[in-house]
């Protein structure tokens, strides 16, 4: 039999507790051999192997339950000893157990089952059986009903509060039979410590009542929290009829007691949820009127030298789809050959095809996904200040959803043709964006009839520059021979006796020993042609770590000629802004693409940028040539290739945050500009953390998700730690110091991922400001998990979801933070900026920015509170905040499944939690549900954590009963299933609404 854990003996322990309260052994106090005398002959069933009593006795002090002083055990005053479901004032004890060789009567319980073992017995049988026979335990039977006047459908009754007050709802039950029944037990089937149960004879299996024909009996339930939240229990009664081995029978009831505020109304459901319909794929045939383009402020010297195929998504995609899917038959051999091709092993030799197929794939499903924001019945206006122009507000495309830049297009149709058969979409040319709206340019035909106000049905389109880059990229991976780059096996380059000493720029970097390693042999490329790569996790100076190799290869006397990328146009930024603190910006250049806003252009780079003034510039390849350190998005590198920079032309290509885009995305600057033989590759990142964010199921699941950095560091043996537990810094170096957080913020992360290996190197000035705060738990613990039991809601058509009583604790201490005064405390003041607020889902994001902007009177008055951050991890990932909250929304134990499924929400997946748990310095406060959290393993060692360093407050989960039992009665609550309705759409896109990367 597989040993007991610690946490099944704990709560073997507290089963005890509570039967010496059931046996009226009111003592706070026991000889330790007294109490085992008790345990082991009237408590321990032997028949399950319950745990010994040393074993529980054990787990009960670990857990502060109970103490062992001097021989005698005692109880923790705020261990519960009464069953809260009865309190008998007076009444008589329960008789003892029947002798060990006397066998209860069929269908009678043991008499020691009239507690705590019977309702646990009972609860499992009931969770058991009710998913299949819900009705039956619902439904009135056996003449017995059961009413209330909250008693809504489904057997749920529903209380609600504003306040600490007790709330007591009468549960009538009748007898409704020609004969008499006999009701012998009733009780919540688990510990909640928020309700409680009573009645005038304090019915009991030990005492039952007899029912007459048309009689009534009344049964009170309690409802009392001090703590905002939703709390759900299940409460069971049972019957039997009169006479002798009588067979029980049982009934159910759902309770949720909701304790609200004015907030938590607020933020209530606009409408009931409705899944979105599944718009039918329009059949009318239709023609496209092209628009106005923008004026081109665009001056292009580079010629196109390498031609840039259009790359369009094959037919068969969609068959393939189907296929996967089991919702078609592979009539085609082509089918069942791509799906082979999808479940080979990647190489070199399938290298293009594969990726090429996941690329239209993802392409596909992005198609299915843009569709979410097409609008209908939408008005546009004509521009006052260009009369060529329409204004078409579009909500969210600030954040890029969806993402609209100048130059892309969308399609409109006239409202009032949609029903025709044959249909003229008109193109519009997006000339400018303003915060909400587009101004966009159409053909004559249109504009010469319209009208302010007219209605226009709205289709989004997808920029096809990223993906039709990649499509080439891997096509001139396998033409130009990479394979020693991709799949690299080794080194061909002779290693010197000893690596370069080095007189850094940074001079703090010369302290950090593994920084100091890995700019030498990022200097001394002799890992040629392998990739180098820089394991860098949550702030540990990655990208200070390849700025300074990027400038001592600037300065030595060889001639190196260095291409700097990044995914996002941030990123690039900041290398570029690093680079030219000892540089001569006459030498670097940052390019950015045509699309690019120049408002959004750092100052710092305005002076070595490609932008003049007024136009993007692309100069000729020979100007290019001329200097020394190129800066661009890996996107936009692309140009250089289709500029014809030739192979060889940079002795370096650094890719830093490499692992947060796909692998054909992160070649595009690769291939057809480096040549592995004279050229060193150098890879920054963190495989721990998130990558890219992709959108096809399917091609996540074959590995498109997977970035290069990642597929390197988890399969390639050059890669990987030898025998003594060292990485080969020939090849990676991974670095150690955090110079960004408290060391308990960092501990769980830094354990479960890094293997302990990282050491917190801050400035304890930045990480220990709120060790002496006075809302946490714990002085000197900069860590709060915020215990809330809340419900998971959705709202009118988005499947998104939210947990209005989790907004309300983040608000909560948001208020403590911003409004409370923090001088006189001797803490530093902080501004909104410092905070960021992580929420996994998007619709948890708009109610905290609700919540925040707009219903709390105080809070949105607040100077700079629009510089608040709220967002999904993704949009963290790479940031730092002072102090960061996160709220895990997830409360519901029929949702567990559909993130585990789809891979989102924090439960399940571990690079979304160790990014949110890694951003902050100084302090972080977690806000969740504990019963639900703690059934994933990474959570669970976080509460855990959290739990023995005395960091966790609210709801007290420590009594509550095994997490399987909780979450199976959570599940047994929901009325019905309502899965993720099949539109097309991605659950990414349903559930996580991601702004759309066009980073070019």
């Amino acid at each position: 039999m597989p040993r007991r854990t610690l946490a099944e003996n704990r709560q073997a322990g507290l089963d005890f507790i509570e039967f010496l309260g059931e046996t009226n052994r009111r003592s706070r106090r026991f000889p330790k051999v007294e109490l085992k005398a008790i345990y082991d002959n009237e408590f321990r069933d032997r028949e399950v192997r319950d745990a010994s009593f040393s074993s529980i006795l054990y787990a009960l002090t670990q857990a502060s339950k109970v103490r062992l002083i001097r021989g005698c055990v005692h109880i923790n005053p705020r261990v519960r000893l009464l069953d809260q479901w009865r309190q008998p004032r007076n009444g008589p004890t329960l008789p003892p157990p029947p002798p060990a060789n006397q066998v209860p009567a069929p269908g009678a319980p043991r008499e020691l089952q009239s507690g705590v073992r019977a309702r646990r017995n009972l609860a499992a049988n009931i969770l058991s059986r009710i998913t299949s026979d819900r009705s039956e335990f619902l439904a009135d039977r056996g003449g017995v009903r059961i009413t209330s006047e909250q008693l809504g459908c489904d057997g749920r009754i529903c209380v609600q509060v504003h306040g600490a007050e007790v709330y007591e709802v009468r549960l009538c039950v009748e007898n409704t039979a020609e004969g008499s029944v006999v009701f012998t037990y009733y009780s919540l089937l688990h510990w909640m410590p928020c309700f409680h149960l009573e009645d005038q004879h304090r019915v009991t299996r030990a005492s039952p009542l007899h029912l007459q024909p048309g009689e009534q009996y009344g049964v009170t339930l309690k409802f009392q929290s001090s703590q905002v939240g939703f709390y759900r229990a299940t409460v069971v009664f049972e019957f039997r009829a009169p006479g002798v081995g009588s067979q029980p029978f049982h009934l159910v009831r759902f309770v949720e007691g909701v304790h609200s505020s004015p907030l938590l109304d607020a933020l209530a459901p606009v409408a009931p949820y409705q899944p979105r319909t599944v718009q039918a794929v329009q059949s009318a045939t239709h023609r496209v009127e092209d628009g106005l383009r923008p004026d081109s402020q665009v001056v292009q010297c580079l010629e196109w030298v390498l031609e840039l195929k259009v790359y369009n998504i094959p037919d068969y995609i969609s068959d393939l789809i189907s296929y996967i899917n089991h919702c078609g038959c592979a009539s085609m051999n082509k089918v069942r050959d791509l799906k082979a091709l999808l479940e080979s092993q990647l190489s070199f030799g399938n290298y293009c095809e594969r990726f090429q197929l996941m690329l239209q794939l993802e392409e596909a499903q992005m198609q299915l996904d843009i569709r979410a924001y097409d609008m209908e019945d939408a008005k546009m206006t004509r521009d006052t200040q260009n009369k060529r122009l329409l204004i078409l507000k579009v909500p969210g495309v600030a954040e890029n959803r969806p993402s609209v830049l100048r130059g892309d297009h969308l399609l409109v149709i006239k409202s009032k043709e949609r029903h025709l058969q044959a249909v003229t979409k008109h193109r519009g040319y997006v000339h400018r964006v303003e915060c909400e709206q587009v101004k966009l340019g159409f053909g004559q035909k249109l504009m010469s009839g319209f009208l302010d106000g007219m209605a226009f049905d709205v289709e989004f389109t997808v920029n096809r520059l990223p993906v039709r880059l990649q499509h080439r990229a891997v096509e001139l991976a396998v033409q130009h021979d990479l394979r020693h780059l991709l799949f690299p096996t080794g080194s061909k380059v002779t290693t010197p006796a000893e690596l370069p000493q080095l007189s850094l720029f940074d001079r703090k970097l010369e302290c950090n020993p593994e920084q100091y390693s890995a700019v030498q042999s990022m200097v001394a490329g002799v890992c040629r042609p392998a990739p180098y790569l820089l394991f860098g996790p949550p702030g540990t100076g990655k990208t200070v770590t390849i700025v300074e190799a990027i400038k001592q290869l600037y300065s030595s006397p060889c001639c190196s000629h260095i291409l700097a990328c990044a995914p996002s146009n941030s990123a690039a930024d900041l290398l570029c802004e690093k680079v030219l603190e000892h540089t001569d910006s006459h030498l670097i250049y940052r390019i950015y693409a045509s699309s690019r806003d120049p408002r959004h252009i750092p100052p710092a780079v305005l002076e070595c940028c490609n932008f003049d003034g007024e136009d993007i510039v692309f100069p000729c390849k020979e100007e290019l040539m001329e200097y020394k350190i190129l800066v661009t998005t890996v996107v936009t590198a692309g140009r250089l290739v289709s500029g014809g920079l030739p192979v060889g032309h940079f002795s370096h290509i650094f890719i830093d945050e490499a692992g947060h885009a796909p692998e054909p995305e992160v070649i595009i600057p690769v291939a057809g500009l480096l040549d592995p033989e004279s050229g060193q590759l150098v890879l920054a990142g963190d495989p721990k953390q998130l990558g890219p964010i992709l959108r096809s199921p399917i091609a996540k699941k074959h590995g498109l998700e997977v970035s290069l950095l990642e597929r390197l560091m988890k399969h390639n043996p050059l890669y990987q730690k030898d025998e003594s537990g060292r990485y080969n810094n020939r090849y990676v170096t991974k670095l150690l110091l955090n110079y960004r957080s408290h060391s308990s913020i960092l501990k769980v992360p830094n354990e479960l991922f890094y293997e302990g290996e990282l050491i917190a190197h801050a400035n304890e000035i930045s990480t220990h400001m709120y060790c002496t705060w006075e809302h946490l738990p714990k002085k000197g613990f900069p860590v709060i998990f915020h215990g809330v039991l809340g419900k998971d809601e959705r709202e009118a058509n988005s499947p998104s979801f939210f947990n209005r009583s989790e907004v309300e604790v983040v608000v909560a201490y948001l208020r403590k933070l911003l409004l409370q005064p923090q001088g006189k405390k001797g803490l530093a003041h902080i501004a909104p900026k410092d905070i960021g607020i992580i929420a996994p889902y998007r619709k948890q994001v708009e109610k905290l920015r609700q919540a925040i902007e707009q219903h709390d009177k105080e809070l949105k008055k607040i100077m700079g509170i629009k510089n608040l951050k709220v967002g999904s991890v993704e949009e963290f990932q790479g940031q730092e905040r002072r102090v960061i909250i996160v709220t895990a929304v997830r409360s519901s134990g029929e949702h567990l499944t559909l993130d585990e499924k789809f891979n989102i929400g924090f439960l399940k997946n571990e690079k979304r939690f160790n990014v949110a748990m890694t951003r902050a310095k100084a302090l972080l406060i977690v806000v969740g549900n504990p019963v639900i959290l703690r059934t994933d393993p990474t959570w669970g060692r976080f509460l855990e954590y959290c739990t023995a360093e005395s960091g966790y407050t609210g709801y007290d989960f420590s009594s509550t009963e095994g997490a399987e039992e909780v979450v199976a009665r959570l599940q047994a609550l929901n009325i019905c299933q309502d899965p993720l309705v099949d539109t097309g759409e991605s659950a990414v896109q349903q559930l996580l609404d991601p702004e759309w990367r066009n980073e070019q």
